[in-house]
C-alpha cells in the first residue's frame, strides 16, 4: 500500500513519475520536449513557490521566512507573550490567535487555569489579537475554519500545525520562534528537501484518513525518509478524497518528523472555503509541468486497510486484521517494546485483554484536531446507528473539534444517534491528546482517533505505579469496535451504508463569542496576572569556559518531549517557569531535578559574585584537576551547569518547555547522537543551550561525571567545527570530541547572549 523510491524523481504533469537515474533527463525530454535538470525542476514544486514568496533573504538556499499568521494555545501562549514582553513587544504585527483548547480540566486546583485564560484575553486586547474561549474550538480546527488561505504560511506553537490540505504551508515550532515573528524577526532555515506523496486509487468502504496516515507513518518514520522535509501530496488519488479526508491525513504528517506539508488543491478545497464564507482565500495550487522531488512516497489508497498504531508510538503500525490474526506474536512484540519505553518501571501486559481469542479494549475516544472532524463523526454515527456500547467496562467519548461542527451534528441528527448508544459527547478539548482527560483505569487500553500514543499521553503516571496505554485508530474502526462492545473490529466489517452529509458552517457562534481585535491594539488595557504567572528568571550569557555535570543519561532509541517534560496535569503550571520545571524528566528520571539544582548552586553563586566552590564544595577537586592543565581558568571566566545525554531526543510536541525547563534549572547543553526534530533543537538554541552532537558508540563519560570545555564562547564565536571537551577524572582530563552542527549567525548570537530574551532585551 505504501512504497518508497530510493532516490529522487521527476513528476510530469502531476501524473507520471520518472525515477531519477541516468536515463531520467532523456526520458523527461522525450515526453515533454524540455531539457530540465534537477535544480530547475525542483523550483516547480508547490513548496518552492510558497517558500519563495515568503522568503526575505533573497537567497533560496538560506531562507528567512516571514509568516502570514500565528496561532498558540493555552499551554504555550503565556510563556510566548511573557518572552515577547520582556523583549519590548508593543503590538502583534500580524494576526495572532490565542485558543484555549488545552484547558487543563485536571488542574491542580485554585485559579491557575482561568487566570491564564484571562491573561490571554487581556493580551489580545492590549496587543491586537484574537482570543478563542475554552470549548469553542481546538486550535487547528479554528485555524482551518478561520485562518487558512491558499499559498499562505502559518506558524503555530503546537506541533500539529498542519493545514497543507487547504493549500496553506503551516509549521509547528517552539514558542521562541513565534516570539521572533512577533518582534518582526524571521524563521531561518536552509531550503528543505521536498518529498512527493503520490496518491493513486480510492479508499475502500470503512477506511478513513487515520488509516492512510498510519500506513504512511509506519513506512517513513524509522528510516527518517521525510525528516525535516516538506511532504507534498500530489497524484490522481487526491481528487478522490474529500476535504475532511485530506485534512485527516495531513494533520498526522507531524508524526513522520517532516517539517511541513502542502497539497495540490482543486474544486473540493474551493468548496471548503466557500462553505466557510472565505471563498477569496482559495488558490489553485499544483506542481509545474516538470517538477523534481527529493524522494517519492507512492500510496495506493485502494490497498489501505484499517490500521492500528500499538503503544507507544504512532509508527508502531499494523493492520487490524494482522493484529486479530496474530494476537500472541504481536502482543509479545509490543510488550517487549514497552519494556524499553517504560524502562521496566512498571509491569505492563496486554495479554489479559485477550478473551475467548479476541482482543478487547477498555475505551474508545474520537477527538481533537485529527478525529473530531465532521465526516469522521458522521461516519462513526452511521456505524453505531441502532447499536449500543454495552453496560460493562467499555466506554466511548466523542469530542467534536469545534462548536460549529458540534452544532451541525446536532442539526443533522448524528449527535443523537451517538448519544443513544450510551456514548458521551463532549466539547472541543485536546485533553485526550495530551493526557488531561479520559484517563483509563490502571492497565487500561484505549483506542483513539487522536494524534499521539506516547507513554503517559493518556494520563497515567509511571512514578506512581500507574500505567495505561493508547492505540491509534480511525474513528470508523473505533465505532465498529464500540458497536462490538469493545472487541477490536475493523470498520471494513460494517455492512451498512454511509450517509452523505452536507456540512453547513455557521459563523455566528464565533461572531457571538470570539474576541477579535481586528488588528487594533489598545495599550491602555491592563494585563490580568494571576498569582501563578511568573516572569522568566534571569539568565546569564555564555561563559568563556564551562564545567558541566551530566545529570541524566538516557539510552532509549528515541526520547519524546513528553518524557522530557510531561504533559497532562503538569500543564497546570505552564505559566510558572520554575513551578513547571519541577516536573522535568519526572517520569523518566525522577532524580534529574535534584541533581540539576545541585550544580546550579555553583552558577547562582557566580551570578551573585560569590565563590562557587564554597557553595558546592564537591567542585574543589574538579577545579583542582582542571587548573593543573588550565591554570588561568577561574574567577570571571567560568560558568557551571548541567547537561543530559540522550540518543535521539525531541520527538513529539513543539512545546518549548522541554528545553526551557532544563534551562531554568541551570541546563547549559544537551548531548545527543542525533536530534529527533528540528523544533526541539531550535528550542534548545533559543533558550541558550548548546545542542551538542557526539558520535555513536561507547560514551566517554557516565552519569554524574563532570565535563570541562575550554574556550566554549570562542568556539561558538569563531564557528569552530569540532570542540574538544574533557571528562574530569581523578588522574586528569580525558579528552573527547563534540560538534554543534550547523548554526546560523543569529543562532550563535542567541547562544552567546544566553537565550532569546537576552538577545532581544531592551
Amino acid at each position: 500500500m505504501v512504497t518508497l523510491l530510493e532516490g529522487g524523481a521527476y513528476l510530469l504533469n502531476g501524473t507520471e513519475i520518472i525515477p531519477d537515474n541516468q536515463e531520467a533527463a532523456a526520458a523527461v525530454a522525450a515526453k515533454t520536449g524540455k531539457q530540465m535538470n534537477k535544480e530547475e525542476a525542483s523550483k516547480e514544486t508547490i513548496s518552492y513557490g510558497i517558500l519563495k514568496s515568503h522568503n526575505t533573504s533573497g537567497n533560496m538556499d538560506s531562507l528567512k521566512i516571514k509568516f502570514d499568521k500565528l496561532t498558540s494555545h493555552d499551554i504555550t501562549f503565556v510563556g510566548i507573550i511573557q518572552t515577547a514582553r520582556a523583549s519590548g513587544l508593543t503590538k502583534f504585527p500580524i494576526p495572532y490567535v490565542l485558543t484555549n483548547c488545552h484547558n487543563s480540566l485536571c488542574a491542580v486546583g485554585g485559579t491557575i487555569n482561568e487566570d491564564d485564560h484571562l491573561f490571554g484575553l487581556t493580551c489580545a486586547k492590549k496587543y491586537g489579537g484574537v482570543y478563542v474561549p475554552p470549548h469553542q474550538a481546538v486550535i487547528h480546527q479554528f485555524a482551518r475554519e478561520m485562518l487558512a488561505g491558499g499559498g499562505k504560511m502559518i506558524l503555530g506553537s503546537d506541533s500539529h500545525t498542519r493545514y497543507g490540505a487547504l493549500g496553506t504551508m503551516a509549521m509547528g515550532e517552539g514558542g521562541p520562534e513565534l516570539v521572533k515573528q512577533l518582534l518582526n524577526q524571521t524563521y531561518d532555515i536552509k531550503m528543505p528537501g521536498v518529498i512527493g506523496v503520490y496518491l493513486t486509487g480510492e479508499p475502500v468502504k470503512g477506511v478513513g484518513p487515520q488509516d492512510v496516515a498510519l500506513a504512511i507513518i509506519g513506512a517513513v518514520f524509522k528510516n527518517g525518509y521525510v525528516k525535516n522535509k516538506v511532504m507534498e501530496f500530489v497524484g490522481p488519488g487526491v481528487e478522490r478524497l474529500s476535504a475532511d479526508f485530506r485534512i485527516g491525513i495531513d494533520v498526522m504528517t507531524t508524526e513522520t518528523t517532516c517539517l511541513s506539508s502542502i497539497w495540490k488543491t482543486d474544486k473540493e478545497i474551493e468548496e471548503f472555503y466557500e462553505i466557510h464564507g472565505r471563498k477569496d482565500e482559495y488558490k489553485e495550487l499544483a506542481p509545474g509541468e516538470v517538477a523534481y522531488y527529493d524522494g517519492m512516497i507512492c500510496v495506493d489508497l485502494s490497498a489501505v486497510r484499517p490500521m492500528i498504531a500499538m503503544p507507544f508510538h504512532p509508527s508502531n503500525t499494523y493492520t487490524i486484521q494482522e493484529v486479530n490474526e496474530n494476537l500472541e506474536d504481536i502482543l509479545d512484540e509490543v510488550e517487549k517494546r514497552a519494556a524499553v519505553s517504560l524502562d521496566g518501571a512498571v509491569e505492563y501486559s496486554l495479554r489479559d485483554k485477550v478473551r475467548n481469542g479476541k482482543f478487547c479494549v477498555d475505551q474508545g475516544i474520537i477527538a481533537g484536531c485529527a478525529g473530531g472532524g465532521f465526516e469522521n463523526i458522521c461516519a462513526a454515527a452511521d456505524i453505531l446507528k441502532g447499536q449500543y456500547i454495552g453496560a460493562d467496562e467499555f466506554t466511548l467519548s466523542v469530542y467534536p473539534a469545534s462548536m460549529p461542527v458540534y452544532m451541525e451534528l446536532i442539526k443533522n441528527g448524528c449527535a443523537a444517534t451517538i448519544l443513544e448508544t450510551g456514548a458521551v459527547m463532549k466539547t472541543a478539548f485536546c485533553g485526550p491528546c495530551f493526557g488531561a482527560g479520559d484517563t483509563p483505569a490502571n492497565n487500561g487500553f484505549s483506542i483513539r482517533h487522536s494524534t499521539r500514543n506516547f507513554p503517559n499521553r493518556e494520563g497515567s503516571k509511571l512514578q506512581n505505579g500507574q500505567i495505561a496505554s493508547v492505540a491509534l485508530m480511525d474513528a470508523r474502526s473505533i465505532a465498529a469496535t464500540a458497536a462490538n462492545k469493545g472487541v477490536l473490529t475493523p470498520a471494513t466489517e460494517f455492512d451498512g451504508t454511509f450517509g452523505k452529509y452536507k456540512y453547513h458552517f455557521d459563523s455566528k457562534i464565533y461572531e457571538n463569542r470570539v474576541f477579535d481585535s481586528k488588528g487594533v491594539a489598545d495599550p491602555d488595557v491592563e494585563i490580568h496576572f494571576g498569582p501563578n504567572i511568573k516572569d522568566w528568571p534571569a539568565m546569564c550569557s555564555l561563559p568563556e569556559n564551562m564545567v558541566l555535570q551530566v545529570v541524566s543519561e538516557i539510552h532509549d532509541p528515541v526520547t519524546t518531549t513528553d518524557e522530557l517534560i510531561p504533559s497532562g496535569e503538569t500543564s497546570s503550571y505552564r505559566s510558572n517557569p520554575l513551578g513547571l520545571a519541577e516536573f522535568t524528566l519526572s517520569r523518566k528520571d525522577p532524580a534529574y531535578v535534584g541533581r540539576a539544582k545541585e550544580i546550579q548552586k555553583a552558577q547562582t553563586a557566580v551570578m551573585e559574585g560569590k565563590c562557587p566552590v564554597e557553595e558546592k564544595p564537591e567542585l574543589a577537586p574538579v577545579m583542582g584537576t582542571i587548573r593543573k592543565q588550565y591554570p588561568d581558568v577561574g574567577e570571571g571566566n567560568i560558568g557551571f551547569g548541567s547537561t543530559i545525554f540522550a540518543v535521539k531526543p525531541g520527538d513529539g510536541s513543539a512545546r518549548e518547555q522541554a528545553a526551557s525547563c532544563q534551562k531554568v534549572l541551570g541546563g547549559w547543553a544537551n548531548i545527543a547522537n542525533e536530534y529527533a526534530t528540528k523544533r526541539y533543537r531550535s528550542n534548545l538554541i533559543n533558550w541558550g543551550m548548546l545542542p551538542f552532537l557526539i558520535e555513536e558508540g561507547e560514551l566517554p563519560f557516565t552519569n554524574l561525571d563532570y565535563l570541562f570545555i575550554s574556550g566554549i564562547r570562542k568556539a561558538v564565536e569563531e564557528e569552530q567545527g569540532t570542540i574538544t571537551a574533557y571528562v574530569v577524572k581523578e588522574d586528569g582530563l580525558k579528552s573527547f570530541t563534540l560538534t554543534l552542527g550547523d548554526l546560523t549567525k543569529e543562532e550563535r548570537r542567541i547562544i552567546l547572549e544566553g537565550c532569546l530574551i537576552n538577545y532581544n532585551r531592551v
